[in-house]
């Protein structure tokens, strides 16, 4: 129980259905279907669909999306929706123009966007409802306007630069040059008309005809290699989760090219302490969870790949023994030097957890990587391109090199825990480019380890080891930051919150749902 006479949030109960998503209006759309006999499937595609227009800096379907849904069961259905460089994007074709690396604005950072694709792979296999009625409402405030709340003002200001590159997105997304404040109302008509034509004639209204032509036009004329057969050929793949226990729990997470894998390496090392001990206080965990991201993303940066291009030792890098032997080069009162990370900053991109009346749960995240992605938007569909090609590299011999048709490594990740009795327990995802990983792993710990519930969990202070320093939010006592500089650690303060979490937890013994939703956004967990 928490303490009623400190800030924060209580956790949502429920028992027909509950939505937890980072914006108000995505969780309200979404709980609406639920009411209606919508399935899990359905009030996720509903709320993305508002996410859309209501988070433009942090997704639309001009990005990516995976998902994973588990039924009542147990059975698990998991979708890969990234997408892959045109066909022309071969290494020699960056050789021979001496591209060594890609500006987060290029046209060559833009890979075909998936997830319209992904949404339609999740509506044919467990929707319910019309995909008209599901994206209704998002087409409503992308025509007749949507205010803009407070979290997502703060990142308009953050972003401003990236919309100001592009006179389309400038145009769009600011008024006069200026980013839009809380209250104000945004709009984008022409993202609420291709809307309008996917409802009616789903994928091939997004990756054929009028709105693939214009979007390979302006990349085009950007630069980029992109063609309306690159568009045509994107596809989704279902995929089976990679998973690993954590003590009686078994956590799923997508296989590479996503980095699910660095948080299940992350919670086999973190699984050799104990972490809900007495003796181990707040700046000693703190310490650990950093150390435990250090070595789990050196792994992640050496491999995580493309698996149609590279074939990791995925079996050997999820076992026990290599956990051991990696938890042996930690120091418990000591940081260790911080492995080399992948180029590319921990960006933005939405989260959100159902569960229906019939116990499906869906985790769902979609993204277009930077804040307002590459900021290359189209006016006449209203699509913003995310630029998720910046998570190639350029050293030929990685696996994870820039190639024709290829998947970069992703940092979007779903995850979904079972309980002991290896029953559906908990959807649950943490937004924040790179940090996503790391963040798994430390809900994971508070919740499991500690038994905190989901929003108690969630309103935990974060610290994300990058880049040789130790990010740190506000909310860590001064005493723990003094404990953790003793340990080595260069503390940075977090410029913005570290990320944004939802969960829902299914408590089978009671028959409730119990859920949390990251007072670091705007949005909220309903319960029916």
């Amino acid at each position: 129980m928490r303490d009623f006479q400190k800030p924060g949030r209580s956790a949502v109960y429920g028992e027909r259905g509950m939505v937890a998503t980072s914006h108000p209006f995505a969780s309200r759309e979404a709980a609406l279907v639920l009411t209606e006999g919508g399935s899990a499937a359905d009030a996720a595609i509903a709320a993305a669909a508002v996410l859309c227009v209501a988070e433009p800096q942090m997704t639309g379907i001009g990005g990516d999306c995976f998902w994973i849904h588990a039924d009542a069961a147990g059975a698990v259905l998991a979708c890969n929706g990234s997408g892959r460089t045109p066909r022309g994007a071969d290494a020699s074709w960056y050789a021979r123009h001496n591209i060594t690396a890609l500006e987060p604005w290029s046209a060559h950072a833009v890979t075909i966007p998936g997830a319209v694709d992904a949404w339609c792979r999740l509506h044919a296999a467990k929707g319910r409802l019309p995909l008209a009625r599901l994206l209704a409402p998002a087409i409503r405030l992308a025509e007749e306007g949507c205010i803009v709340h407070p979290r997502v003002a703060l990142d308009w200001a953050f972003f401003r630069d990236r919309v100001a590159r592009n006179p389309a997105a400038r145009a769009a997304f600011t008024k006069d040059g200026a980013s839009l404040r809380a209250g104000d109302r945004f709009a984008n008509p022409a993202l609420g008309a291709t809307l309008r034509i996917i409802a009616a004639q789903g994928r091939a209204a997004f990756y054929a005809g009028s709105v693939a032509a214009n979007l390979t036009a302006l990349l085009r004329n950007e630069g980029g290699l992109h063609t309306e057969e690159d568009f045509a050929a994107q596809e989704s793949e279902f995929v089976e989760p990679i998973r690993t226990t954590y003590r009686d729990h078994t956590i799923l997470e997508c296989p590479p090219n996503g980095q699910g894998m660095a948080a299940l390496i992350a919670l086999n090392i973190l699984a050799q302490y104990d972490l809900a001990g007495t003796k181990t206080g707040e700046a000693l965990r703190t310490h650990l969870f950093a150390e435990a991201t250090k070595l789990a993303y050196a792994e992640r940066n050496a491999w995580c790949a493309d698996p149609g291009f590279a074939d990791g030792p995925l079996a050997q890098r999820l076992s026990a023994a290599h956990a051991r032997e990696l938890a042996s080069q930690i120091d418990p009162r000591r940081a260790m030097t911080a492995p080399k990370p992948a180029a590319i900053a921990h960006r933005d991109t939405v989260y959100l957890a159902v569960v229906d009346r019939d116990l499906n749960a869906v985790s769902f995240i979609n993204s277009i990587f930077h804040g307002f992605g590459s900021g290359l938007f189209d006016p006449k569909t209203g699509v913003l391109l995310h630029n998720r090609g910046l998570g190639f590299c350029f050293d030929p011999q990685h696996p994870n090199a820039i190639g024709a048709a290829k998947r970069p490594m992703h940092t979007i990740i779903p995850g979904f825990a079972f309980d002991s009795l290896a029953r559906p327990w908990m959807p649950f995802g943490v937004m924040g480019g790179q940090y996503q990983a790391s963040g798994h792993a430390q809900f994971i710990v508070h919740v499991v380890e500690r038994g905190l519930d989901p929003q108690q969990a969630i309103e935990q202070p974060r610290s994300f080891a990058f880049d040789g320093s130790l990010e740190v939010e506000s909310g860590f006592d001064a005493g723990v930051l003094s404990e953790l500089a003793g340990f080595g650690h260069k503390l940075r303060p977090a410029a913005e919150p570290i990320g944004g979490a939802q969960a829902i937890q299914i408590d089978h013994a009671r028959g409730i749902l119990i859920a949390g939703s990251d007072p670091r956004k705007d949005g909220l967990a309903i319960g029916l």
